[in-house]
Formats: C-alpha cells, structure tokens, sequence
C-alpha cells in the first residue's frame, strides 16, 4: 500500500473546517465519495453539519452543501446505481439526495423520513434483488459468464410484475427498526416497528440482506459482556400502507469475554459489520479498551441436534430427518491488536464459502478477499477478510516530515493523525480515508496484496477486474491507478481478445464500454495518448450511426423483419461499388423521407461526418506515423463501413434538402466533392473490409489521396481537451498535495510533444463537443464537462426539433464514454 495522493482543506488562522463525531464516509460504484465535517460559525457559537461530495479524479472539485441536519450526520448510503445518497443524523432525520440535471457536483435533497428524536445508527437501501458472483479461479476461463455469474436473489421488496421497490431501511438507538418506500408518483410510504417486544438500546447495528428477500439486523448494546442479537425483519405492503414483522435470530456471546484471560479486558464492542450487503452468515465484531482491539470474525451454520438415545429408540433418525438449527460458530479471531479507530469492508462480491478458508489462504494475493483496519497510531493493515491474517500494512508518515531529524521529534505531540472513516473501492484497489483532521487520503492497494507476483500474474488481476467493471457497469477509475505506461498496449490487447470470445449478442451490449475502457487506459501511456483521439471518434461516430439510423421508419406498416437501418448496413456491405448513386439506387429512398426542419437541425452531425472523412483520406499517405489522431481508423473496415453507409445517407438527403449537406471549399466548382469522397473511401474499405485479409491500399488510392490538399480545403478537427484529471500525475508514484477548491497545476503531466498540436490554447474558439456547435472564445454559456473524457457541452439544449432531443437523450445522464457530468464555471480556459 502507499499513499496516492492526500486533498486538504485550506489552512487558515482560524479554521472553520473540523472533523465530525462521528465521522462517516461512503464510496459509489461510480467513484464519488461523500463525507462529512462540521463547520464551526465563531459568533454564534454553533456548527453546522455539511456533506462533501468528491469525485476520485477531481478531489479537489468539491461539492460541499449544508446538509440541512440539526444535529450531528451518523450514516450515509449510497444506492446502487451510485447516483444517490442517504444521510442520517442523531436526531432520527433521513434525507434522500439526488443529482441535479445529472451533474455530479450539483445535488439537491428531494424526500425524507424521520423518527422524532431518535439517532439513527444504522442505515442501508433495501436491496434491489441484482447479485453477481465473482469467479477468481476461473479467471482464465474464455466466457464472461462463467467468470461473473448472476446469483438467485430476491429483492426486499417487489412491486407488480416483480420490479424491486426502492426504498431504505433504518436503525434506531432505542431499538426501533423504519422502512421507507418509494412508490413511482414519488409518495413515500413510511412504517417503523420495534425489533423485539422488549426495547432496549442500541448503540452499534448492521444491516443485511438474504436470499429470500428478507433483512438481517445485528444489533448491540456496546457492551462486550451483552449478547449481539439478530433479527429478521420482512417489508410488505399490505392495503397501500407499509408493514413490518420482526422475528428473533441466533444471537452471540464475543469470545473474549467468555476467555477467562480477556474477560474484563475488552469492556465496550466498538465495531458490528456484516462481512457484505448480501452476506448476512458472517459478521465481523470488534471489541477494545482505552488502548488495544481484538477483532472476531463469526459464522451463523445449519447444525445438526443431537438427539438422546431414548428418543432414537423411540423414533429413529433417518437421512435427512435429523432436527437441525442455526448456531454461530467462530472463524477466526486476532490477537491483541491497537485501538482500532476505522473498518473498512471490501464490496467485490468474491464468491467463498464458510469451508471456503484454504481455498482463500491459496488465493490470498487478490484485493476482493481482504478487510481494511485503521488503528490510532495512524497504521492501516489489510487482513483476510475470513482468517484474519495479515497481508499488507501501511504506516502514515503524513504526521511526521520525513525531512525533521528523529532526535528533534517530540515524543508526545499530542494525539497522532489517524483514519476516523475509511472506505475501499468497489474493486478493492484503493482506500479513501478521512482523517482526525478532516483531510482525505487516497491509498493505492496493490493487487498482489503485499505479495510478489510476477508481471502476467498482476496483468491478469488488473484484466479480469477491469472485464468485472465492463460487465457490471461501475466506474474503473481504481483500478487505472495501477497501470503502469508498460503495461497500457498489452492490457488493451488482451482486453480486445476477451471481448472478441463473447457472442455476438454480449459483444453488441458492451461494444461503447470497451471502448471507453481503451481511451482510459491508453491515456496513461505517452505512446498511445493519440489513440484516445480516435476511441473518443468511434463513441461519437457509433452515436452518430445509430440516431440517423433510428430514424429511417419503412413505408408501409407490414414490413419485414429488417429494419430499413438493417438494410442499409446490409445493401451498403453487399454492394461494393465505388459510386455513391449506384449504391442509393438499390436502396427505397421513400424510407429516407424526413421533415425538412429535420434535416436541417441535423447539420453539424453531418458536417462531423463529412469533415471526417476528408480528414482520414487526406491523411492516408503519412499512415505510417501512429502518433497522429485517426491512424488506427484507417484499417478499422467496420468503422470505415459506417462511415459509408452514412455518406449513402446523406447523399440522399441532400436530395431532399441541399442545405443539410456538408460544406466543402473547393478549387474547383464542378466537382462533386461527396462521390469523390465515398470513391476514396470505399477503395479504402475494401483493403480493410475483413479483419484477416487486410491489404495495403495501392499507390494508386495514395496517390489520390494526395491530391485531396490541392482539391479540398482539409478541415481542423476539434479533438477532445487532454483532461485535467489526477490519474495522468500519480504515474511515477510520488505522493501528490491537493487542497480542496484549488485546482494543481498542469505540472507532470505525462503528455507528449506531438500531442500539444491537439491543445487548445487560451483565447481560441471552443466547441461544444456533442452538438458540434462553436462557442466562441469565451463562451457565455453555461456547460458541462466529462469526469473522464473532458468532453465539453452546454448544459441547455438550445434546439427543440425531437430528432435533435433524440440525440442529445443519449449523453443526458452521462458522457458517450461512461463517465459523469460536472458543471463547469462560465470563464473555463
């Protein structure tokens, strides 16, 4: 383990900024962390309880807001979608917040519940029934299938047809356990119960959830001498209002306190957590004193009862027959340990069993298996999350300058910085923590989990987690922070070949997903940094495809299986003639006929495809340099199709409207720029057509395309900003200072010359990145930008034709690549 980078807040005379008691932290699959301070008003003598929302590759980008809460946040939960977050506080309020027009550093609280007066402690999204399974030995296996599988699971709570009901359950401190429903009208149905007949206080608790859609709540009074107690608890709705029964599970006595040794040594139990969300046989138990820990990790198991002879006589037992019950027996247990001050779970659903501990001790070099634990002397050890032993260790130095001489450090400086929240990333690969002085701490964890593993060995972690992201759809961002330039052009291949053993149907769902994963990776690596230029292209020409493409609608109403979108890519594929009319005569044009305000609005797309076109052809003749955006496109024959089939396109609807067409500036008047350009293109696609039979195009084709310059002005193409995201300054693994609301400097960066060319530079006209439309130098309109990609655009539509709102639906939520949108200051540079 070691640090990545550390993000603070500004240091002033009297800082306002302090850490809450307690402190919470939660991280989404989407790589956004929410947590909590105080902030502290001097004159009227009060704090006020906000929440920050960051994402991992803008920390500094904060988005702080004042949380609304009256007293002190205990929880907060992110759903699984990652795109909202449950707060709770000590005075029984929940408040459910949402993104604002999907923008990540823009949130708002929509709805709520609330148990007068009542601290919460415990709080969690009822599950929505989704549960994969991840294979680690079957990690080489060729189907993503049967690496990831989905397990049977049944949601808390279903409505009519089976579609899981949203809503969230809580704890409270005297024992009250409250459901919230959110019915589709965005009424909230609320109901809360207490957990058993005789309330009593609750002061740690956890929820989780099993197969059959019922809950799991742990439960403890804080004292090690008390019992943890179980329930079941099942939600159902019953004449439009929300019901709750409550049943009485096995509960448990720690070890410790029954260990004659121990018995009084660890009075308080400070930590309850079931080992996952969906685990609710294996709990971890924490107990310590003023200055040491011991941690337990339990397991609830189907036993059989011995029953007396007598009985056996009497009536014996057979097979099956055998009474059986639920009992909790220990798994492991540590040693003494010091004061542990945070837990962190990992959230990688590895598949292990209770009988599962050799396998796992086998297996113990990968990041899903282990459990993060921060103690006060600011260490943080990383433990087998079912034996407890250790497997990597990290000590804080953060408090102690590396440059001042031991001889001179104070032996007692005060209370040393420690974790207080931490939090693992949804692949395990990295730890955020939030610190005794509110500051965050971003640490990298080796796949390997401290041991020595050959470079196939980590390649192999890193691939099979970045397919686990690609399949489940979650945000890769973590596991970026391992890849080293060395390793970008192998992982892209191997990651292609895997993708290229799925079928056909699988391939299509993640044909956009894979090819973000490319740009990202290809990011890192100063030889492959002009590829992200052409990955960036494909996403926005796959786009591009498939809105034209939606639409054609056919002429009559009893048409074939095909789709006049289907036809075309079928004509366009069979037919490889060279002239652009002879392929539009075999199509039915009247499937082509659209409202001409329509086409117009569609304008810059066609101009994107247009000038794209002419930039590839004109830039055939130097194919032999890879640094310069659009190379790979060259022998790309399924991307230079599409690019034919939209020529056909548009060709036909110049007929129909000449304004739509693209604007070429031509030496000379008669020429007929577009068949021109689909000739030179489809020589081109021929050479590539077929992905084993790729041939050099003839010197011929080069020859015309040399000509290009001296027939049609070469149009600039507007590349994607380099993003000014983190990950492109954690390569060398120097440890990097940020302060909260201060953007660094663009210092180390790993960018090479030639791509400084792509750069804009201040004061040039900007472009709003998907509706291809010019913004001027200074820009007056509001607009977003990619957490990713940096890809730009307005945050309001300024067009009402639907065909344009059909486009714009596609990037509403999220950029084309993946990643979310953050709203950005009017004077961006």
């Amino acid at each position: 383990m070691d640090l990545a980078y550390v993000c603070e807040w500004e240091k002033k005379p009297k800082s306002n900024h302090c850490p809450s008691i307690p402190l919470v932290c939660a991280w989404s699959c989407r790589n956004l962390i929410a947590f909590t301070t105080d902030l502290r008003n001097e004159e009227e003598k009060d704090l006020t309880h906000m929440v920050h929302i960051i994402d991992t590759e803008h920390p500094w980008d904060v988005y702080s807001v004042n949380s609304g809460h009256t007293e002190v946040i205990t929880c907060l939960e992110w759903d699984q979608s990652g795109s909202r977050l449950l707060s709770a506080d000590a005075d029984g309020h929940i408040k459910c917040w949402s993104m604002t027009d999907h923008l990540a550093n823009s949130w708002e609280n929509t709805v709520g519940s609330v148990v007068e007066g009542d601290p919460v402690v415990a709080l969690s999204w009822l599950h929505n029934g989704v549960k994969l399974a991840l294979h680690v030995e079957k990690s080489g296996a060729s189907n993503f299938g049967e690496k990831f599988s989905r397990v049977k699971f049944s949601p808390s709570l279903t409505l009519f047809g089976g579609k899981p009901m949203e809503g969230w359950i809580a704890v409270t401190i005297s024992g009250l356990v409250t459901v919230s429903l959110l019915k589709p009208n965005g009424q909230v149905l609320t109901a809360t119960e207490s957990l058993c007949r005789l309330r009593c206080r609750v002061a740690l608790a956890d929820i989780a959830f099993t197969g059959g859609g019922n809950i799991v709540v742990a439960a403890s009074d804080g004292s090690s001498t008390s019992p943890v107690q179980f329930y079941k608890v099942c939600v159902s709705v019953v004449n439009e209002k929300c019901k709750i029964d409550t049943e009485i599970l096995p509960s448990l006595f720690m070890r410790c306190t029954t260990d004659l040794a121990r018995k009084d040594k660890y009075p308080a139990i400070t930590h309850l957590k079931f080992l996952a969300r969906d685990m609710s046989e294996q709990v971890l138990l924490c107990a310590s004193n003023q200055n040491n820990s011991i941690v337990e990790c339990w397991s609830l198991r189907k036993e059989g009862l011995p029953v007396n002879n007598i009985f056996q006589q009497i009536s014996p037992v057979v097979g099956d027959k055998q009474p059986m019950i639920l009992k909790w027996r220990i798994l492991s247990a540590t040693n003494d340990l010091d004061r542990v001050s945070a837990v962190a779970l990992p959230k990688l659903p590895v598949s292990l069993t209770n009988t599962d501990l050799k396998v796992a001790n086998d297996t113990k070099f990968f990041p899903g298996l282990g459990l993060a634990l921060a103690f006060h002397d600011g260490s943080v050890h990383i433990v087998h999350r079912l034996s407890l032993q250790m497997m990597a260790v990290f000590y804080s130095s953060s408090q102690r300058p590396v440059d001042e001489p031991s001889l001179k450090r104070p032996r007692a400086a005060g209370p040393l910085v420690h974790f207080k929240a931490m939090q693992l990333s949804w692949t395990s690969l990295a730890l955020a923590g939030v610190d005794s002085h509110g500051k965050l701490s971003m640490l990298r964890i080796s796949p390997s989990m401290g041991h020595v593993l050959d470079m196939n060995m980590s390649l192999r972690h890193l691939l099979f987690l970045l397919e686990y992201c690609m399949v489940t759809g979650y945000d890769w961002w973590d596991i970026l922070l391992h890849v080293q330039p060395s390793m970008v052009q192998n992982l892209v291949e191997k990651l292609h070949e895997e993708y290229m053993r799925q079928n056909a149907a699988l391939q299509q769902v993640l044909s956009t997903r894979i090819v973000a994963m490319k740009a990202s990776l290809c990011k890192l690596s100063s030889s492959t940094i002009a590829r992200v230029c052409d990955y960036h292209a494909k996403l926005f020409l796959i786009a591009i495809s498939c809105t034209l493409k939606s639409l054609l609608r056919p002429h009559f109403l009893n048409t074939p299986d095909k789709s006049p979108g289907d036809r075309l890519t079928e004509i366009c594929s069979k037919i490889t003639d060279v002239d652009i009319d002879k392929v539009m005569i075999n199509l039915k044009t009247e499937e082509f006929v659209l409202e001409m305000t329509t086409l117009q609005s569609l304008q810059q797309l066609i101009q994107w495809v247009g000038d794209f076109v002419l930039y590839l052809l004109a830039s055939l003749p130097n194919q032999g340099s890879p640094v310069r955006p659009g190379h790979s496109f060259l022998r790309d024959g399924v991307s230079l199709g599409m690019f034919r089939e939209l020529m056909v396109v548009i060709r036909i609807w110049g007929l129909l409207k000449p304004s739509c067409l693209p604007v070429y500036t031509a030496t000379s008047d008669t020429q007929d720029s577009m068949s021109l350009l689909f000739r030179l293109l489809t020589k081109l696609w021929l050479c590539c057509r077929e992905e084993n039979h790729i041939t050099e195009p003839d010197d011929a084709l080069i020859d015309e395309c040399c000509l290009l310059p001296s027939q049609l002005l070469i149009p600039n193409i507007d590349w994607l900003p380099i993003n000014d995201g983190i990950i492109s300054k954690l390569q060398n693994k120097q440890l990097v200072r940020l302060q909260f609301g201060k953007a660094p400097g663009l210092v180390g960066h790993t960018v090479s010359s030639q791509f400084d060319a792509f750069v804009r530079a201040p004061g040039q006209p900007r472009i709003d990145h998907l509706r291809r439309l010019h913004l001027g130098a200074y820009p007056t309109e509001e607009c977003k930008s990619c957490t990713r990609c940096g890809c730009v655009t307005m945050l309001k539509s300024p067009n009402k034709v639907t065909a344009v709102k059909q486009w714009e639906q596609r990037w509403i939520k999220n950029c084309l690549c993946g990643g979310l949108w953050r709203k950005m200051p009017l004077s961006y540079s």
